[in-house]
Parts: C-alpha cells; sequence; structure tokens
C-alpha cells in the first residue's frame, strides 16, 4: 500500500508568541506547517511586557524587528525585587537592556509574519486527540463548529502554554515544584500612582506602572494570602489596600490575571515526533519578562532543525541537539527564578538574606554574571549550517532566504563549531591513542561516532563515555579486523547503532585507524604467520572497509586512512609494517579518482612518534631521545594527530583528496 502524504510537514499547536515565532521559522526553512490555536481570536491581553537582549537579537537576524516598530527601554531590572540594570550586561550590545513590546501588539506581528512566509493559521481549532507512528503524528482536532477532522503531519510542536493539550495527550513527564505563592496582576484605568518597581512593605510586596496610554500595571502579593479561582476587580483592590494602604476602588479593570510560583520542567523536550518548547515545556514564575524570552529562543533554537529534519535534509537525530542545548537552560532559568521568588515573597526571613545579596550586587562581575543570565546572553548553543541551495518543494507557501543564526558556543562550556552536525562517523581502533583522540574530535564537532575495538570492551566504553560527559554522541561496536567475516560483522553492529539513533544506516565518514604495530622485530625474524597477520590487520580489512562504506555513503563523504613516516623514513625493524602502510597509501592514492565523481574524499594522515599512552613513554630519556627527531622537538600527543584528521572531514577540506598529508611534527622535513 502506498504511504499516504501528510497533510503538513508540522503541526504547530497554539497561537501565542512561541507558536507563531516557531511557525515563521519553520516557514522560513521551506517545511510545510499548519497552527492551530483553539481560540478564536487573539485576546488582546499583555501578560509580558519586555524583550531582552537575546530575543531582540534573534529578531534582527530574522529580518523581524523593525515590523514591531521603535520599542521603547523599560530602563533597569531586577532580581529578586533587587535592583540590577541589565544594560550590565554587555556594554557594548546593541540590545542590552530590556525593551517594552506588549505581548497583544508581539502577536499580532508574528502572526502577520508568519503568515506572510505562508503558515496555515487556523484559530478556533482545538487539537482533542493525538498519536503518533514511525512515519509522523496523527491529529484529531474539532472546528468552531464542533465538527472534527482528522489532520497528519511529519512532526508536531507543542506550544500550547502552562496548561498544555499537548504535553498530557503525548504523556510527556513534568517534574519540579508545586505553586505555594501567588502574585495577582492586573491593567487599571483611572488611577494615579507612584511608579514603583516591588516595593516591599510589612503585608506585602506592590509594584505600579503607569504606561504612556495611561493605563496602569499592578502586581500585588499579601503575605500569607493565596487567593484561588477566578481573579475579581474587588480581590485586587483588597489586596492593594491591605498591602500599600492605597484605594484603587474608583479605578477600572482592564484585564486581570495572576501567576504563581510553580516551578516545573518537562524531563526531556521531545517524545518520538512531538516536541515542546515555551511554557508547555517550562512553567516558571513570569518575573522580570524571562518566560516569553526563555520561550522565544527555545523556538528560534528548534525551528530550523526541525525544518530540516521535517522535509528531509537532515536526520532525525538533530533533533536530539534541542533537548541538549535548551533542557539545561531552562533548568537554569528555572534556578535562577526559584532563588527570585525566595527573595520577593519571603517575610522578614529573607531579609539578611536581602541584605547580603544587595551587598554582591555592588560588584560588576555579579551583576554582569546576573544580567547575562536573564539577558539570555549567555545561552552557547549550536549555529545553523548552511542551508541546502534549493530548498524541498511544498505547496501552501512560500519560502524564504536564510539568514545565518549568530555563532554560540555549548552550555557546557565547550567550544562548538559543529562543523560535522548531523554527520555520522566510525573510527576503527578508537578505545585508546589516536583513535580516541580522534573519536572525540569528532563527537565535539557534532557527529554521531561509532568507537570500535577488537577486546578492551572497558576503554572503548571509556571513550563513549567521555564523549558523552562533553554532550557529543556515540556508541561502541566490536569486531576483530583481520579475520574472515570481520567487515560484516563490523557493519552488523555499526548498522544496528545507527538504525537506532538516527533512523537509517547512512555513514558519511570512516577513519581507518586500527592497525597491528611493529614488535621491532628485524626482518630476517619475521615469521610467514605475522607477516600475514599485518597485511590482514592493516592493509585487507581497510580496503574491504572503504569497499563495503561507499555503498552507503553520501555525496560529500569523508575517508582517512592512517598511514605512517615510516613509509618516508628507513626504519629497518618497521619493514613489514611500513609495507601496510604503503599500501595503504596506494589505496588512498587510486580511489581519490574513482570516489572523486561522487564528492567523497579520500586521504592519508602520516603521524610521526606519538604518544599513545604505553609504558615507553612513561621513560623520560626514551621521550627525550624520540623528541629530538621532531621539528618542534617534542613528542606528538594524539591530539595533534586528531585535530588533522578531524579537519579532512569537514567541508573546509572539500579541495583535499588523494593527499599524504605529513602529520609527523617536522620528522620527514
Amino acid at each position: 500500500m502506498a504511504r499516504q502524504t501528510p497533510d503538513a510537514d508540522v503541526l504547530v499547536v497554539g497561537a501565542g508568541p512561541v507558536g507563531l515565532f516557531l511557525a515563521a521559522e519553520l516557514r522560513a526553512e521551506g517545511a510545510h506547517t499548519v497552527v492551530l490555536e483553539r481560540l478564536p481570536e487573539p485576546t488582546g491581553e499583555s501578560r509580558a511586557s519586555v524583550l531582552h537582549a537575546r530575543t531582540m537579537e534573534i529578531f534582527a537576524d530574522r529580518g523581524f524587528l523593525p515590523k514591531l516598530g521603535e520599542l521603547p527601554p523599560v530602563g533597569a531590572g531586577h532580581f529578586g525585587g533587587l535592583r540590577l540594570d541589565l544594560a550590565d550586561a554587555a556594554p557594548d550590545h546593541p540590545y542590552a537592556g530590556q525593551w517594552e513590546c506588549l505581548q497583544y501588539h508581539l502577536e499580532a506581528e508574528l502572526e502577520r509574519h508568519a503568515r506572510d512566509l505562508g503558515a496555515d493559521i487556523r484559530r478556533g481549532h482545538t487539537l482533542t486527540g493525538l498519536s503518533q507512528s514511525g512515519d509522523g503524528v496523527r491529529a484529531e482536532v474539532r472546528r468552531p463548529d464542533g465538527t472534527r477532522y482528522i489532520l497528519t503531519a511529519g512532526y508536531l510542536a507543542g506550544c500550547d502554554g502552562e496548561r498544555s493539550t499537548v504535553r498530557d495527550l503525548a504523556g510527556f513527564e513534568l517534574a519540579g515544584h508545586e505553586a505555594d505563592k501567588v502574585m495577582l496582576r492586573a491593567d487599571i484605568a483611572g488611577v494615579e500612582l507612584d511608579n514603583r518597581r516591588l516595593q516591599r512593605f510589612p503585608d506585602g510586596i506592590a509594584t505600579a506602572y503607569r504606561r504612556p496610554d495611561g493605563t496602569t500595571r499592578l502586581m500585588v502579593h499579601r503575605f500569607g494570602e493565596q487567593p484561588a479561582g477566578e481573579v475579581t476587580f474587588e480581590q485586587v483592590v483588597t489586596a492593594w489596600a491591605a498591602v500599600t494602604g492605597e484605594d484603587i476602588g474608583h479605578g477600572r479593570a482592564l484585564w486581570l490575571n495572576r501567576f504563581d510560583n510553580a516551578s516545573r520542567q518537562v524531563t526531556e523536550y521531545r517524545r518520538g515526533r512531538v516536541l515542546l518548547a515555551g511554557d508547555a515545556a517550562h512553567q516558571q514564575m513570569p518575573v522580570g519578562g524571562q518566560a516569553v524570552n526563555l520561550g522565544l529562543q527555545d523556538a528560534a533554537n528548534l525551528g530550523w532543525k526541525l525544518a530540516r529534519v521535517a522535509t528531509g535534509q537532515a536526520r532525525p537525530a538533530l533533533l536530539d541537539t534541542y533537548h541538549a542545548e535548551r533542557h539545561p537552560v531552562g533548568a537554569r532559568t528555572l534556578a535562577h527564578i526559584r532563588a527570585q521568588a525566595h527573595l520577593l515573597f519571603g517575610t522578614e526571613e529573607v531579609t539578611a538574606l536581602r541584605d547580603v545579596f544587595g551587598e554582591l550586587l555592588e560588584f560588576a562581575g555579579v551583576r554582569r554574571h546576573l544580567a547575562r543570565a536573564i539577558s539570555g546572553l549567555d545561552v552557547t548553543e549550536q549555529p545553523r549550517p548552511d542551508r541546502p541551495a534549493e530548498p524541498a518543494p511544498h505547496t501552501g507557501g512560500r519560502a524564504r532566504p536564510l539568514r545565518p543564526h549568530p555563532s554560540h558556543t555549548h552550555p557546557s562550556g565547550r567550544s562548538t563549531v559543529d562543523r560535522l552536525t548531523d554527520k555520522t562517523a566510525l573510527v576503527t581502533g578508537s578505545s585508546r591513542g589516536i583513535g580516541r583522540a580522534t573519536a572525540i574530535r569528532l563527537a565535539r564537532e557534532g557527529a554521531l561516532v561509532a568507537v570500535h575495538y577488537t577486546a578492551n570492551q572497558a576503554a572503548a566504553e571509556e571513550t563513549v563515555e567521555l564523549i558523552e560527559k562533553e554532550g557529543g554522541s556515540a556508541f561502541t561496536v566490536r569486531a576483530e579486523l583481520g579475520v574472515p567475516g570481520d567487515v560484516h560483522e563490523l557493519f552488523l553492529g555499526l548498522e544496528r547503532g545507527l538504525k537506532e539513533r538516527t533512523g537509517d544506516t547512512r555513514l558519511d565518514i570512516l577513519v581507518n585507524n586500527a592497525a597491528v604495530t611493529s614488535t621491532g622485530a628485524a626482518p630476517e625474524d619475521l615469521t610467514p604467520e605475522e607477516f600475514d597477520r599485518y597485511f590482514a590487520v592493516n592493509a585487507k580489512a581497510p580496503y574491504f572497509l572503504v569497499q563495503r562504506a561507499i555503498g552507503q555513503m553520501p555525496s560529500g563523504g569523508r575517508i582517512v586512512n592512517i598511514t605512517s613516516g615510516v613509509t618516508r623514513t628507513a626504519v629497518p625493524d618497521q619493514l613489514a609494517y611500513a609495507m601496510t602502510k604503503g599500501a595503504i597509501e596506494q589505496l588512498t592514492f587510486h580511489l581519490a579518482r574513482i570516489l572523486a565523481p561522487r564528492g567523497i574524499t579520500i586521504n592519508s594522515v602520516a603521524p610521526g612518534i606519538t604518544d599513545n599512552g604505553s609504558a615507553l613513554f612513561d621513560n623520560p630519556e626514551a621521550v627525550k631521545a624520540m623528541a629530538q627527531l621532531s621539528a618542534f622537538n617534542r613528542v606528538g600527543e594524539a591530539g595533534d594527530v586528531a585535530d588533522v584528521i578531524t579537519f579532512l572531514t569537514t567541508d573546509e577540506a572539500r579541495w583535499i583528496t588523494g593527499a599524504f598529508i605529513d602529520a609527523t611534527g617536522g620528522t620527514l622535513s
């Protein structure tokens, strides 16, 4: 039976700021996108009212910021009610500080922006059921007239707020702290109040801010009182009078709302083909506008990745980086907001803590650290690589040209150039030495790495553990090389591991590193069995590994064969070993012509004396003698060679093939 074409590449549930921005991001990348929103019309409410520096930067990058018009600066922010100027985050940043942008205005412009890009936004359409399979998602939807229909899509993104239907239907686990403090919030006309920012009184906390249109935004928390149910104007009037002693009963409520200090986050941002962003993924007190900014930055991270996977330009494993990057950011933000809640809602028991914290804020480094965290400027994540020249064709909207994302680094603090994002790699003999260093380097660049070993499973698992500690992805695969069936066994394990993690068996990078090294025997003492063993492992196995790999290697694939400096300098005790490495160089040289029409490069890298962790390198005198052979007067490190290998696997090395790369540290010069 023919597979049915889905109704959309991506279904977005929720047309708040996060859902609308995600829809725009998806359409900008060419993904056919449908947005469902249960409300028939925008509410006109403004729960959120400020944008922070990172969000402004993202909007400017997309060319969207001018559509919002001139946004006035709000002035200094706060941390737990203690004054903190967000401009301290980065004085030279064009958007440092915070900028007023009422939510109803932001939503209106984002909806216009998403529609202009071709998003299909369906208001009054409510998600009532959800299921997913290996091929996509199936959504049950109720129209405004009560009739129902089915929508199918490759993926679904839940951006439907803190009471997310998507989160419940898809079975996401929400962990964290329930609320025990409530703050009332209202927009009121017809009152004259002095502006105040989270001012503390004996019985509570109060905020008043008069907007240019004459409306006053109020927030009030009364110690010990946690009102439930729908917020009424009478509740606000009573609480305000109890805390401040001021009467606002003559005013007129334009909007009433409450928020609390719940702090919860889903344990995973992705379950199969369903992903969450914004308040659907994390619930937090919306202090200082962090909630909406956090959600918009979720959408910026997810949009291009989801679009590329949904349109077949990238493999599903790319979506795992969304959780890997945004979940830690959300967790850290929630922790900071919980700290602010303690400072805000505590009574006299937090006075000493507030005093000490206030002293710390006198230090520029402390202010900068906190301001960057609130502004999102310390968030470091994977940049979007260049997009293919021609997007996948889709109906129902217009794709827009790509814009580069800001450069970032990973939240863990490691560098993430990520030139190998969405690539898969096999490194033979990667349980130690150059192989291990290469596997780690490739993973740092974003590749999923298969760590091959022959016998030392513990060492291979240690390589994987080192990669995963840095936020990378890897798995082990075992096969003894140089024996009958070796390549078949290796690729069975490789393909199983790739299929489980990416959904297919494509291999982008092969590094033939495994080898039997010479024992230093004199040529006259070498036995036929030893000679055959050298060639079986060092030459025959790489030949057939390449033969097998190129059958599932796409255009742009990379093969790196590890040879040796002994093919260029006479070392009699290494004769048989040198012969096998010479064979590898010939394999590289001749295959370069054969593979070039497919866009696959193949190169040889020749290490010199390199510290592989063996006991020899614990002998200072031996190391000193070996170091003298290098132009740098030192012994090579595994990482020195791994960096050369890694370069050859990137797009920057696309014009290098059939080459012999001297990585001996000048030993051959």
